[in-house]
């Protein structure tokens, strides 16, 4: 099957057996096209904020400035750190893993990968983790 899915059209095939050739080249196809707006995002930022480097007279327009420019700065660590998971995600792929419970080694299930692509635990495991989360978290 091609790799090329046109993402506006495509829907994910439910049938068959788990991550099957059609499911992983549909999961491939988000995670990159997921990637790629983000980076488009990024370069834009990069452009926008390479123009705003002008130095402002006014106070307050400098730090108004300043505080969009930190406010940008950390979305974009934010998306970094995002795309570190799509890789780590498109590496699964490769591997075969994509899509099983990095705990249980069970299938995640085809409706949470397609809302959360990057989800490395079924939702009984990240609810499980969660709760084990506020416990400690709450002493």
């Amino acid at each position: 099957m091609s790799e090329k899915i046109d993402l506006r059209n495509a829907v994910l095939d439910e049938g068959g057996d788990f991550m099957n050739v059609s499911q992983r080249a549909y999961f491939r196809a988000k995670l990159n096209a997921w990637k790629n707006d983000i980076l488009r995002e990024a370069r834009e930022t990069l452009d926008h904020l390479a123009e705003e480097s002008a130095n402002h007279p006014d106070l307050a327009d400098r730090a108004s400035s300043e505080t969009d420019r930190a406010i940008e700065l950390r979305a974009r660590d934010r998306q970094r750190k995002l795309i570190s998971k799509i890789d780590a995600a498109l590496q699964r792929l490769d591997e075969g893993t994509y899509g099983y419970c990095e705990e249980t080694g069970e299938p995640i299930g085809l409706k949470r990968l397609d809302a959360r692509p990057i989800a490395t635990l079924s939702i009984e495991a990240q609810e499980r983790h969660e709760r084990r989360e506020k416990v400690y978290r709450d002493e």
